[in-house]
């Protein structure tokens, strides 16, 4: 029976990943807000009443393409991190991640633009998505702590007005770092992705030609605006502890 049952199993992951490279090539033809099972199917040579019982509507489909972008964006994230020479050389852990997020985004353009692109008509993203979707931000966060634990983090002093939400945001997403880093972190994970938007939407035509000089020189003054610099050499006095 476990050898009947594995081969079944097998036999439905089969036809689901078929599924969703289907709706992939959909997504590349007619964007997101076509998707049709109706459509999938029949490029499948399915009927759709048996696609049914792999994705029950349209929604359950996207959701499942959504949070495969979401891990293969932060896998790709994740791996630079790892593979990145020096792992306490936190400048250059930061240019392989954010490098290695616009080249998957290059690779997969209707991918991200399903995840990072326009609102689907009618959809609402479950909680299901919010694991996969933070990926790339907490990989961001903990370069940034570990290069606080090493030397500390030196940023200038929040207004006032802007404390309360600092201290809000830093609760929420890195309690372990103050909170004028919390606020730049989140600036920078922003900015990120608005630089690759731009330059994956058409922003940047006949505006930015280099665009591998620009990104690398953008993602350096983003590591410099969440407070990290140069390693430090051997001997020298660990720098001050990170500022409000």
């Amino acid at each position: 029976m476990s050898t009947i049952r594995g081969a079944r199993e097998r036999a439905r992951m089969e036809v689901t990943a078929a599924i969703k490279q289907e709706a992939r090539n959909q997504l590349a033809r007619e964007g997101a807000a076509k998707l049709s099972l109706r459509a999938v199917a029949r490029e499948l040579g399915m009927v759709s009443s048996a696609l049914y019982r792999y994705f029950p509507s349209r929604d359950e489909l996207l959701t499942a393409l959504i949070v495969d972008a979401y891990d293969a964006v932060g896998a790709a994230a994740e791996s630079a991190l790892t593979s990145a020479p020096g792992q306490d050389d936190h400048l250059a852990r930061w240019s392989a991640l954010c490098s290695a997020v616009r080249g998957w985004a290059l690779e997969h353009p209707h991918e991200y633009a399903l995840i990072y692109g326009s609102p689907v008509p009618g959809y609402r993203a479950p909680e299901d998505t919010i694991g996969p979707a933070s990926r790339v931000g907490l990989a961001l966060i903990s370069i940034v702590r570990d290069a606080h634990r090493a030397d500390g983090i030196a940023l200038p002093p929040l207004t006032p007005h802007m404390r309360p939400e600092a201290e809000r945001l830093a609760a929420e997403i890195a309690p372990d770092l103050p909170p004028a880093v919390a606020v730049a972190l989140i600036a920078a994970w922003s900015q990120l992705f608005g630089l690759i938007s731009f330059e994956l939407f058409g922003q940047f035509h006949r505006v930015v030609e280099d665009r591998d000089t620009f990104f690398a020189h953008v993602t350096d003054r983003l590591a410099h605006e969440v407070g990290l610099r140069p390693t430090r050499a051997a001997g020298a006095a660990p720098g001050s502890s990170a500022g409000s």
